[in-house]
């Protein structure tokens, strides 16, 4: 499949700080790439840069094949989707969808007929003859959908679109999004920090950190095979177990590891009665119960903390003395001095 977005050794400043490092990212004609990171890692300015608001201080970025390095953002034809909405509180739903297409000339009726089309696949043209100040939060965020998509760009870009929205809310434009993706096989970049929204929405991962790609896969291989210590601890919730390779022996007969770090999820972890052979000691810390499942927070013997998904229904006492074991096949060693992981899990 063809790059409906590349940038290829990008580096950008920002006050004469330099904010992005040397950063390579292509995005397939027709994916949806999240752009995941805390908040300061560079997401917004990878969006700014290539939508042309940023200059890159060195590398390039094309757009549907085409170089845009040096080209003003109004020639890039591209789309992007503001937290804030960015409307006007002036004019109707209809009028701020098709503002964009009368400032570049497009007859008013043909902007209209277009208007109303995009408010139709975003499920909005009901508001039409609204104001914003008469919109709900969910309902903004439509028309904001809308008139990026009424552009017909080639790559639209969203900056934390649902950040504003409330749980309830932001679960269900999450599917629209994701829906709305699907119908139009659009080449979207949608950047966030919150990690369930990353994997619920990608095709692919670009997880930044300062400034620099940390890793990018699809949802399971960040999920399942974490490519840094970063990585495997902003990514979960619980975050993944981090253990000194030295200090826990997993279950089975494990090659060696005589340094670095060990990491496993939650889910990985098996806790059993504290007279059952086998396994680590460990004491139960406190439990959290949420639904069907249960958070055990363990200290093992020696003083390192590991964290257990387990059935709520099964779960051990806050006090009690476990046996842990963790499926070996499910544990990554990560180097102690790089923190990359040095292991295929």
């Amino acid at each position: 499949m063809s790059a409906g977005l590349a940038l290829a050794g990008v580096s950008a400043a920002y006050r004469g700080t330099e904010v992005l490092h040397d950063v390579d990212l292509t995005v397939a004609r027709g994916e949806l790439l999240v752009v995941l990171g805390p908040s300061g890692a560079g997401k917004s300015t990878v969006l700014r840069v290539v939508a042309g608001l940023e200059p890159v201080t060195a590398g390039r970025v094309s757009i549907a094949g085409r170089d845009v390095t040096d080209l003003r953002p109004g020639r890039r034809n591209v789309s992007m989707v503001f937290q804030s909405y960015a409307l006007f509180p002036h004019l109707s739903v209809a009028e701020n969808i098709a503002f964009g297409l009368e400032v570049r000339d497009v007859p008013r009726s043909a902007a209209r007929d277009r208007a109303r089309a995009a408010a139709e696949a975003v499920g909005c043209a009901e508001l039409l003859g609204r104001r914003p100040g008469q919109l709900s939060g969910g309902e903004r965020q439509r028309v904001a959908l809308a008139r990026a998509l009424v552009r017909e760009p080639d790559v639209f870009l969203l900056d934390e679109p649902l950040s504003n929205l409330d749980q309830a809310l932001r679960v269900g434009m999450r599917a629209e999004l994701r829906a709305l993706h699907d119908r139009l096989g659009a080449t979207m970049v949608h950047v966030t920090h919150d990690q369930t929204e990353a994997l619920v929405l990608a095709d692919r991962i670009a997880v930044l950190r300062d400034g620099r790609v940390e890793q990018v896969g699809t949802p399971e291989q960040i999920w399942r095979t974490p490519a840094s210590v970063f990585v495997a601890r902003f990514v979960g919730s619980p975050a993944m177990n981090l253990l000194p390779a030295d200090a826990f022996t997993p279950d089975g007969d494990p090659p060696p590891q005589p340094d670095g770090q060990l990491g496993f999820r939650p889910e990985a972890v098996t806790l059993a009665d504290a007279t059952t052979d086998g396994g680590t000691p460990a004491t139960v810390d406190r439990v959290e119960v949420v639904g069907e499942d249960a958070y055990a927070y363990l200290t093992l013997d020696g003083g390192h903390p590991v964290v257990a998904r387990v059935p709520a229904a099964r779960r051990p006492a806050a006090g009690s003395a476990v046996r842990v074991t963790v499926r070996w096949p499910d544990v990554h060693v990560f180097d102690a001095g790089t923190g990359r992981r040095r292991t295929p899990a």
